[in-house]
């Protein structure tokens, strides 16, 4: 989306290349890379990341508002809401399509969003890797607020532990040797030095939670959450000692309630420029007239499954649970990075952390996606090349 920097970088591409790069990755972190990175970055130019910016700060607006956890009580299954709820959430990532405004100009639609952690700790590694193998300009940047990869750890370290020692900060997941996120948990021990620990592998003793660590119980006083409830209702006969919406002394960077608000439940109460309209199910007297612009969408699941980007109005009428779903408009990704074979889809995640006492979230880096499919997803982009997970580069 920079033409000069797009260019010298599709000059140097070759295949060759890029394997090279993947397994370099391989070779510094074994076996734990499990999803598809993508050939190549995103070069953001300043007008879209401005707007970017500006979108994520009209969404803020609304989860500051003070009746922002009342309008979402409903989110919450009550069977998984987890006590000791923070004030706000620590964790916020909100979804863009980039899309072209009927002006010519490249502009977000919100798509999904998140009261819960991405990858963090993989997005501020990536790019380096990029640079190794490819021409990156000192021009653009992975990080938003903070001025390099070093500052980033520094800042993340600190909100993660959050004055705890590291052995007492645990990143918690159910199975997380199974997980294709698990390379993002390899590169949180790595720079921030916290443990990743299965819940079927905690301790509970009362109030207290400890796991084993070199045959020694160690006391867990914060848990860094990476546990999706959905996965966890997969498994409705696992024993383990400690259930999350147990009271427990331990502080959370990443409360799991805030999984539950910041999310489909929370886009019907956005509006502005760069959010489609979307509707609760339930509330619909009738429906648009056009709905076959419209997409349906689960209200509490994960990774867009249970979308339908093609529906009837009788399909609708047919639905027995209409409470758990919502309309959203559909939008048109436009296809804006040149690949050597022609232009793909791109989405851009914006990750902000939210550390506790500070008046806003911070805007720290980002998250790209690439498609050729109807759906950024997987599912969507199978034995295709230039697709898949990467770094959004911002102009500086």
């Amino acid at each position: 989306m920079i033409p000069e920097h797009r260019q010298t970088y599709n000059a140097a591409f070759s295949p060759a290349r890029y394997q090279q790069m993947l397994a370099d990755i391989d070779r510094q972190l074994p076996g734990q890379l499990d999803f598809r990175v993508a050939e190549t970055p995103v070069f953001v130019p300043a007008l879209l990341r401005d707007k970017l910016i500006a979108a994520g700060e009209s969404i803020i607006r609304v989860i500051e508002q003070p009746d922002f956890k009342e309008l979402t009580e409903g989110a919450i299954p009550p069977h998984q809401r987890v006590p000791n709820e923070s004030a706000r959430p620590e964790f916020l990532t909100f979804d863009f399509a980039v899309c072209r405004h009927a002006n010519g100009e490249l502009e977000p639609q919100l798509i999904e969003m998140q009261g819960f952690p991405s990858l963090y700790a993989f997005q501020s590694w990536l790019p380096g890797e990029f640079a190794r193998f490819f021409p990156i300009p000192d021009s653009v940047s992975p990080f938003l607020t903070v001025p390099d990869f070093e500052a980033y750890q520094t800042r993340m370290r600190q909100f993660i532990l959050g004055g705890q020692p590291a052995e007492n900060v645990i990143l918690l997941e159910l199975f997380p040797e199974r997980q294709k996120t698990r390379v993002d948990f390899a590169l949180s021990r790595k720079l921030w030095n916290i443990e990743t620990v299965c819940l079927t592998k905690i301790r509970r003793n009362g109030r207290d939670l400890f796991y084993e660590n070199n045959g020694q119980l160690i006391s867990v006083k914060r848990i860094y959450n990476r546990i999706i409830f959905d996965e966890l209702e997969r498994y409705p006969d696992l024993i383990t000692e400690f259930n999350l919406t147990a009271d427990v002394d331990v502080s959370w960077v990443g409360h799991p309630n805030w999984f539950f608000r910041v999310s489909k439940y929370t886009l019907p109460f956005l509006q502005g420029p760069f959010v489609p309209p979307s509707y609760f199910l339930k509330d619909l007297k009738t429906y648009p007239s056009d709905l076959s612009n419209y997409v349906l969408k689960p209200l509490f699941s994960f990774a867009g499954a249970g979308v339908r980007l093609h529906i009837t109005a009788a399909e609708l009428d047919a639905l027995p649970d209409k409470h758990n779903y919502l309309l959203q408009r559909k939008v048109a990704y436009e296809p804006v990075v040149q690949s050597p074979d022609g232009l793909v889809k791109c989405e851009i995640r914006l990750l902000y952390i939210w550390p506790d006492g500070e008046a806003s979230p911070q805007l720290v880096t980002g998250l790209g996606r690439l498609s050729r499919g109807e759906m950024i997803g997987v599912d969507f982009n199978k034995d295709k090349d230039w697709v898949g997970g990467t770094s959004p580069l911002f102009e500086r």
